[in-house]
């Protein structure tokens, strides 16, 4: 089947997944050929924001050690099987894969003052679960000209709500953020999620469900616990 915005998206749905714009790649992009040595010269980006793709996933009920990753994995396989596509994960590699780069191209989502990209309608309430690559040139939806939402933001509270103050100058102080996740005091961040990413006024519509941000949030400290 050919693919287009209108036919991926309606094969996407029903797992609470959208097209988040796309982009016609060039070598500069670093998106793999395919396994036959054709270059990609189409690429969707999948993602989420509400809660449609929780509920999704939730009612799968995968198992295993990373139960989003592979559900994601076997939708998205399947998606790109139904159009003579490629499926990419964040987590492919090595060389590992530029999705937040991709993301820019091809979506209104802009480097926040605390590292996530911010969307001007989904606030920090969304991400991307994938990619679908094409070796055909497929029409691809302009990006939305929207600009982000923190050059109107003159407070910024996602910087002053962490209460180790992780986000400064300097940078994330990973361990400051880990350090607290660890302690009683940082038992809300770990249920419903990071207190900066809280703060943030846009996208309130779009705040994930408290397994999802639970989810996501152990994940992290899994993964950061050790830094130093």
């Amino acid at each position: 089947m050919n693919a287009d915005p209108d036919r991926l998206s309606a094969a996407l749905a029903p797992h609470g997944l959208r097209l988040r714009g796309g982009f016609c790649p060039g070598p500069e992009d670093g998106v793999p050929a395919f396994d036959n040595g054709r270059p990609a010269r189409s690429l969707y980006l999948v993602g989420h924001a509400g809660p449609a793709m929780w509920a999704a996933f939730s009612a799968a009920a995968p198992a295993g050690d990373h139960p989003l990753d592979c559900w994601s994995r076997h939708v998205l396989d399947e998606v790109a099987h139904e159009f003579a596509g490629r499926a990419l994960l964040p987590g492919d590699g090595p060389p590992w894969l530029p999705f937040q780069r991709w993301a820019q191209a091809a979506d209104a989502v802009y480097p926040s003052p605390i590292g996530i990209l911010i969307h001007p309608e989904f606030g920090l309430w969304h991400g991307y679960r994938g990619a679908l690559a094409f070796a055909e040139a497929l029409p691809t939806p302009a990006r939305d000209p929207r600009p982000s939402p923190c050059e109107s933001c003159a407070d910024r509270p996602c910087l002053s709500t962490c209460p180790v103050g992780a986000f400064g100058s300097e940078g994330y102080d990973v361990p400051a953020c880990t350090g607290h996740l660890a302690g009683p005091a940082g038992a809300d961040c770990l249920e419903i999620g990071c207190r900066a990413r809280r703060a943030c006024p846009v996208g309130l519509d779009y705040h994930y469900p408290d397994g999802e941000a639970a989810h996501h949030m152990a994940a992290f400290f899994r993964t950061h616990r050790n830094d130093d």
